[in-house]
């Protein structure tokens, strides 16, 4: 099928509109767990699981990584990878300052 024939335009308009309308849902959700009386932990999990699923919606769709190569995937999980250690890291500093105090 030809990028530029009308079925293929109609399909990603499709698409797009999905993924805004998930992206819209996801919003709502996240709104309305705001008013859950979750503990503060739970809390900001939750709104990160839902931050990182609409992440991913849109790298995926809005920014074609869905038909990428192999490449970009690997600069991404690096990526990831990166930011997982940097949530870490002062969780990590501050268990290490602890025992120096103690």
């Amino acid at each position: 099928m030809d990028h530029g024939s009308k079925e293929h335009i109609e399909r990603q308009v499709k698409v797009y509109i999905s993924v805004f309308a998930a992206l819209a849902f996801l919003t709502v959700v996240t709104v309305a767990v705001s008013y859950l009386k979750l503990p503060f932990a739970a809390g900001v999990a939750v709104a990160l699981f839902i931050a990182l699923i609409k992440g991913s919606l849109v790298a995926a769709f809005f920014m074609h990584l869905l038909t990428e190569k192999q490449i970009i995937f690997s600069i991404l999980a690096v990526t990831a990878l990166f930011f997982a250690f940097l949530l870490l890291l002062p969780a990590i500093t501050s268990a290490e300052v602890m025992s120096y105090v103690s």
